[in-house]
């Protein structure tokens, strides 16, 4: 049987991130990916024209309509505009018998506002307390704890002030610091760091979805936490590296470079 991941997350209309990127990257990785329509935006390589969220009812009446009969082995969580959808979310994956991947989506690629000031409390104390694994990057880092990091060496203290919340693991995305892309794995005792050369190519929008969606394929085939994480990591390398140009701006990652035969 081939396991099934459910992302809750917004739909991006370009296919570079939220729904597109994480069902592209849950078929690429061999489980069944389904879906929980959050919001639509309007949007593109420039960046996001408008958003619009669904209402909580829309979205929990998706949720249970896939897990009350099809069922999960993971769930992935990416935009969650409003206090809310972060609550509602927040109940439907704690009462759920498998593991969660929460990436706390605070703003795209561009620069562009996908989560509510007024949602930031709701993620800390009741989406963070319902992850397996979070996968904050360096801007969600300190808009969630106000933890600023500006070197490596302050990573480790990033993924205290996140583990403070109730996440099991924590990932924090080193991806905006120079050098390699570096990323660290904790659960507050046992540390995996995560290493990959950085690729000369801006065409990395969606990066951050196609993690987390990788992560959950990898929990939904049962491998363990660091195990999924480190094969999500190399998928997305890889995906980073051969990245294309879409549209006038920054262009998606190849969430299908395993299956180009010029690759």
């Amino acid at each position: 049987m081939i396991p099934g991941v459910l992302t809750v997350a917004g739909s991006d209309s370009g296919g570079g991130a939220g729904i597109q990127a994480d069902l592209k990257t849950m078929l690429a990785l061999g489980v069944h990916g389904m879906s929980v329509v959050t919001a639509v935006t309007a949007q593109n390589s420039l960046g996001v024209q408008g958003a619009w969220e669904l209402p909580v009812e829309a979205v929990r009446a998706q949720y249970r309509s896939v897990v009350d009969d099809i069922g999960v082995q993971a769930v992935k969580t990416g935009m969650l505009a409003s206090a809310e959808l972060v609550e509602a979310v927040a109940e439907l994956i704690a009462g759920t018998d498998a593991p969660a991947v929460v990436d706390p989506v605070g703003v795209s690629k561009h620069g562009d506002a996908l989560l509510a000031a007024s949602a930031l409390d709701s993620v800390r104390t009741k989406l963070l307390p319902a992850a397996t694994v979070a996968t904050p990057n360096l801007d969600e880092v300190a808009q969630i704890t106000g933890v600023q990091v500006e070197s490596e060496r302050e990573m480790r203290g990033a993924a205290a002030a996140v583990l403070e919340y109730g996440p099991r693991w924590v990932l924090i995305k080193g991806g905006h610091l120079p050098g390699d892309a570096v990323d660290l794995l904790t659960d507050g005792s046992e540390e995996h760091w995560l290493r990959a050369p950085r690729h000369d190519n801006r065409h990395t929008h969606g990066t951050g979805c196609t993690l987390a969606s990788a992560i959950a394929s990898g929990l939904a085939k049962g491998r363990s936490v660091p195990e999924a994480v480190a094969a999500a990591k190399e998928y997305v390398t890889g995906a980073v590296a051969a990245g294309f140009a879409l549209g006038g701006g920054i262009g998606p990652v190849d969430h299908g470079w395993r299956f180009r035969g010029d690759v």
